[in-house]
């Protein structure tokens, strides 16, 4: 089904990079469906999904290594979707890093630029910048397997960047580290995408590191756009069930919208009633789902003085202690369950007990009403 182009977000702002009606098609399967988006210049845009989505034929098509099957792609004005990988100002940074075992830091970083002729003493300047860049100045004359990963994956971002393209490609680009060192990467690497102001394209499955590095994110499913938009607008007011789901934990009730205004709309499930600090402009009958994030969850042993919306009523049947918060699962009289996170906001233990009797509320600003 055709899709509109995604705005950029800037009124009147051509995209720097523009995808029109992209489609590839391996025989009758449409990996990537007629995606249309308008990227900014210096903008980090992420392409999230689970795998098999569409996101990284879509990277692939952007670098030319796959032909789209139709579209177009722009880049800075010009159409480049026929020209080969080669003769397009895009480099491309892969999760394996693919740098060269037998050669130095500096010969890595050095590389492409030898290959374009460069001068030695510009090669010379260009390589110590990136490396004053990437913090790896000390570093030059190892070898990559005296580096950690972390360390890694910065000289590979200093070979993408010393040929200065006019955009980056990153495909997982923090899948071989582990967890907490990706965690501290992903800030490095935001920090020094956006002081080289280069415009990048980032494929990740990873919620969490689309929403720490992007500025905006595009949510794919079978091969197109659920939703594009700001990290904090995927999360916050995610358009579909599939988005709400996929972007962090979320609980979803099913039910029947009652009641519609322009300031607020009422839901009836079987949990209970729902009031939603935002009107929908639907049906009154039409079913809908809610959606309500664990840790917008006030959890009681006595109910709140009102009850007719957003209290529901259970007891605990199985936590967890994170450290940052614990995660209570509750399961309600209405024959759902729900998942509950409490920040720990002082030293102390968890709050609850397997088998507790508790209520579960929320503001009507912090629920959400899905459609589809």
């Amino acid at each position: 089904m055709p899709q509109t182009k995604q705005d950029t977000g800037d009124a009147g702002s051509a995209g720097f990079v523009s995808i029109e009606h992209l489609t590839k098609r391996f025989d009758e399967v449409a990996a990537v469906d007629d995606v249309s988006i308008d990227i900014r210049k210096g903008e980090i845009f992420a392409l999230l999904g689970s795998s098999g989505c569409g996101k990284s034929t879509l990277l692939r098509m952007l670098a030319g290594f796959e032909t789209a099957t139709a579209g177009n792609i722009y880049l800075d004005g010009a159409e480049i979707s026929k020209l080969p990988p080669y003769e397009r100002t895009i480099n491309m940074m892969f999760q394996s890093y693919a740098l060269f075992p037998h050669l130095t830091v500096f010969e890595n970083i050095a590389f492409g630029l030898k290959r374009d002729r460069m001068p030695k003493d510009q090669i010379a300047e260009r390589v110590d910048a990136m490396l004053n860049i990437v913090q790896l100045k000390p570093y030059a004359k190892r070898k990559p397997h005296q580096l950690s990963g972390g360390q890694q994956q910065r000289v590979a971002l200093a070979r993408c960047l010393a040929k200065s393209p006019k955009l980056l490609l990153l495909d997982e680009p923090l899948g071989a580290l582990d967890r907490k060192l990706r965690e501290q990467t992903q800030f490095e690497l935001h920090n020094i995408i956006k002081k080289v102001g280069v415009t990048c394209v980032l494929v990740t499955h990873d919620q969490e590191e689309a929403i720490t590095m992007a500025d905006r994110i595009a949510v794919m499913n079978s091969g197109s756009f659920l939703q594009v938009g700001q990290p904090h607008e995927i999360y916050e007011t995610p358009n579909c069930r599939f988005v709400a789901d996929f972007i962090g934990n979320v609980n979803l009730f099913d039910g029947v919208l009652v009641g519609d205004e322009p300031d607020h709309c009422v839901v009836e499930t079987a949990e209970g009633n729902f009031y939603v600090g935002h009107g929908i402009t639907g049906n009154l009958g039409m079913d809908v789902s809610v959606a309500l994030r664990p840790e917008k969850i006030e959890l009681r042993r006595e109910p709140a003085l009102e009850r007719n919306y957003n209290c529901l009523a259970g007891h605990i049947v199985d936590s967890g202690y994170f450290g940052r918060f614990s995660l209570y699962k509750v399961a309600l009289t209405g024959g759902g369950r729900l998942q509950v996170a409490i920040t720990h906001g002082q030293r102390h233990g968890q709050l609850f007990q397997v088998g507790d009797e508790v209520f579960a509320s929320c503001l009507p600003e912090s629920l959400v009403v899905l459609t589809h």
